[in-house]
């Protein structure tokens, strides 16, 4: 029933516009996004047919171990469907994929599923067929913290302290280009606190920020001439999501990170958006969640949306 071919790069224009009339697709499947990073991953999206029509896609890599993943180098992944997707076509399709991967090699699947809330229509088909089809297993839960804007819960009495605080020292929150500055900051807190670095080098972020200006924007808090703190923001059709919140110590002591998420909720929920999500807070190493850092994001309304990730046998 249905053809699976590998994706090449004379295929972007098709794939792209794909994704763009896709009802769970979201501009980090774009290629230019994905492709950035083509030199750590070995690309290995696949691209579903029916009957001459593309019917879905597959962003993943070849982990070089005989597993195909959904993708390593993505927060999330999976199923790229349009709105006639059907449950039992889905099933289907999942049949013919483990068929496909067990033919070309792969012995294995790691298959990261996108959360809900950055899907334009339902879209869990995907999740039916796991089980059905493949039996698979839930190989990690990360929680993520998320506010629906426009039905917000009220800030913590901590929060809303912070908040007049910053207010009281003269914060100015904006909007700002310059990652340079921003990220000499991030990489001395990751540094000092985590012995880390970001995932990102000011350079591809650089880079992508400059192919995606309207979906990655920079908000940063400061005093006078001065620095604090800021966020990057991934701004994904209906929903707003930060990467890279830091502050110095100075930031932290006079709650700029307080004010400055005050703003953008306040900011985003009067441009429509439904959903601003924290991101999660399980630590780096294991799934055990890290109190402290949910304790903060719940401080602003935030409640739990989970990214699953699963795994089967093919």
């Amino acid at each position: 029933m249905f053809e699976i071919i590998r994706y090449t790069a004379d295929k972007k224009a098709i794939w792209d516009d794909f994704v763009a009339r896709s009802k769970n697709g979201t501009f980090l499947f774009y290629r230019d996004y994905m492709d950035y990073h083509s030199d750590r991953f070995q690309d290995c999206s696949l691209m579903v047919y029916e009957k001459g029509r593309l019917y879905a896609l597959l962003p993943a890599n070849d982990n070089g171990q005989g597993g195909w993943v959904t993708h390593q180098g993505l927060t999330y992944g999976g199923l790229l469907m349009g709105d006639h997707c059907r449950t039992a076509d889905v099933c289907s399709l999942f049949g013919s994929l483990n068929s496909y991967l067990n033919s070309a090699g792969f012995r294995h699947v790691v298959y990261k599923h996108i959360p809900w809330i950055y899907t334009h229509y339902p879209s869990e088909e995907d999740l039916f067929a796991l089980s059905s089809v493949c039996h698979a297993t839930l190989r990690s839960r990360d929680v993520a913290s998320v506010v629906v804007l426009g039905h917000r819960l009220p800030f913590s009495t901590l929060r809303r302290r912070c908040v007049k605080k910053a207010e009281r020292q003269g914060i100015r929150i904006a909007e700002s280009d310059d990652l340079a500055s921003y990220w000499k900051l991030l990489e001395n807190n990751l540094m000092t606190r985590f012995h880390a670095k970001p995932v990102h080098t000011v350079a591809e972020m650089t880079l992508l920020k400059s192919r995606f200006p309207k979906h990655i924007r920079l908000f940063v808090a400061s005093k006078e001439d001065r620095l604090l703190g800021g966020t990057v923001l991934y701004l994904n059709g209906q929903t707003v999501k930060t990467q890279y919140i830091s502050a110095n110590d100075e930031g932290k002591q006079k709650g700029a990170l307080d004010l400055l998420f005050d703003t953008l909720l306040n900011k985003f929920e009067s441009e429509g958006m439904r959903y601003f999500d924290f991101g999660t807070s399980n630590r780096t190493d294991n799934d055990e969640l890290n109190e402290s850092l949910i304790f903060q994001k719940e401080g602003f309304g935030g409640r739990a949306v989970c990214y699953d990730t699963y795994e089967w046998d093919v």
